[in-house]
Parts: structure tokens; sequence; C-alpha cells
């Protein structure tokens, strides 16, 4: 028994930081997930807030996919794109290979309109 209230007490973080319904919705998970790599990763140039201009970098809320492998992996622009800021200041995180899915679910999430 003492085992088992060790056991539960040692998850109960990992319980609490899941609301329930979480893990039956995995675009919610997608979504909290890329808000946690955008908090850690991006918020030093861009705003904390991706629907306002960061100190280097701009807005970025509603980034597409593309946009974001592009600039995130080889800090350039997909064919065709017509950059906010024609800059090369950004440097490329090719760790962050695995994470695009979950930060493109975020900065989507947000929507495309510019904060107030």
């Amino acid at each position: 028994m003492r085992s088992l209230a060790l056991l539960a007490l040692t998850l109960a973080p990992f319980l609490a930081a899941c609301p329930s319904g979480e893990a039956s919705d995995p675009r919610a998970a997608l979504v909290k997930r890329g808000k946690v790599v955008y908090d850690t990763n991006c918020i030093a140039c861009h705003s904390p807030d991706p629907r306002k201009e960061g100190p280097v970098g701009p807005a970025n809320s509603c980034a597409s996919s593309e946009l974001l492998a592009a600039r995130v992996l080889r800090n350039a622009y997909p064919p065709g794109y017509k950059p906010k800021r024609d800059t090369q200041a950004m440097v490329p995180r090719p760790y962050l290979e695995k994470e695009l899915p979950a930060l493109a679910a975020y900065l989507q999430s947000l929507g495309c309109e510019q904060a107030q």
C-alpha cells in the first residue's frame, strides 16, 4: 500500500498537468506542446504574443508549415514568399525539426489577426 501511495504522489504533477479531455483531443495537446516550443525557443526575438511584432522578429501567428520549415531549419524563405522583414538575423535551429508540427499548430491556432 505504501508503494501505491508513493506512486500516486510521483504521478500527481503529471496527471494535474493534463486537464481532462486533453488526452482525447490530440489537436489540443499538439497546440499546447507548440506553445511550450514557442515560449522556450522563439520569444527572445519574437513577441511572447505571436500576433505582435517582436524586438527582432516579426509577428508570426498563422505562419504556414512551409514557412516555418524554411525559416527555422534553414534561415530561408519558401519560393515566392515575400518576407515581412528581409533579414538574415534568424539562426537555423535544425534540432526543432520534430517540433515543427506542434509549433505550426500553436501559431495557426491563434488566427491571422494582429493583436491590439
